[in-house]
């Protein structure tokens, strides 16, 4: 995984949420740090970084690679939460967290480079990842437009599946980190059949 020049951002620290470049995360913000985050942000170039925490701790310790989502469409509520939009521009690491003196946290970091080449699957590839897809969702009890899923893109299939499911954070985590859509791909259908099933007492999971 090569990088380009660190420059400052602030951050959005939320276990479960990953966003990928191309892609999109609506989100609802109500605390006040992060409201302030986002008044900031629109006042600046509309940037703030997505990245998981990786644990319990104050403030916690975060993931090194998350995605940078420019705000696009904007909501602002009357007592001063916010529905957004982001869009997806590329991919960061983290190289170290600044002090500041806002509410919210702010990092150095370094874009992963080659995150503006869009990648397709092979046939079989796609077949298998949508195969798996029907599985993990009939055995969930999942109501899913599969028409409309034969129509989206190889990223947008990929990225979506790995935004979407309910998979643990360290999981979501590692499909983030995956370089190439191929291997993505391919995670993401070990993750679904790993997902998919159960031990008698709940869910399994990577954790």
């Amino acid at each position: 995984m090569t990088t380009t020049t660190a420059t400052r951002l602030s951050i959005f620290p939320l276990a479960g949420a990953l966003l990928f470049p191309r892609m999109q995360l609506p989100l609802h913000i109500f605390e006040p740090r992060y409201r302030a985050m986002i008044t900031d942000s629109l006042a600046r170039d509309r940037r703030i970084g997505m990245i998981q925490p990786r644990g319990d701790g104050d403030p916690q310790p975060l993931y090194e690679v998350g995605c940078i989502g420019k705000i696009g469409h904007v909501e602002a509520l009357e007592d001063g939460r916010y529905n957004i939009v982001l869009e997806g521009q590329t991919r960061f690491r983290l190289v170290r967290e600044l002090d500041v003196t806002t509410p919210f946290r702010q990092v150095q970091w370094e874009a992963v480079a080659g995150d503006d080449v869009v990648e397709t699957l092979g046939i079989a590839e796609r077949a298998a990842l949508e195969r798996e897809s029907r599985r993990f969702a009939d055995a969930q009890g999942y109501a899913v437009d599969w028409e409309a899923v034969s129509r989206l893109d190889d990223e947008s299939l990929v990225n979506g599946i790995a935004q979407v499911a309910p998979f643990d954070a360290a999981a979501k985590q590692a499909l983030l980190e995956t370089d190439t859509l191929s291997a993505r791909a391919e995670l993401s259908i070990q993750l679904l059949q790993f997902f998919g099933r159960h031990d008698g007492e709940g869910r399994v999971t990577l954790q």
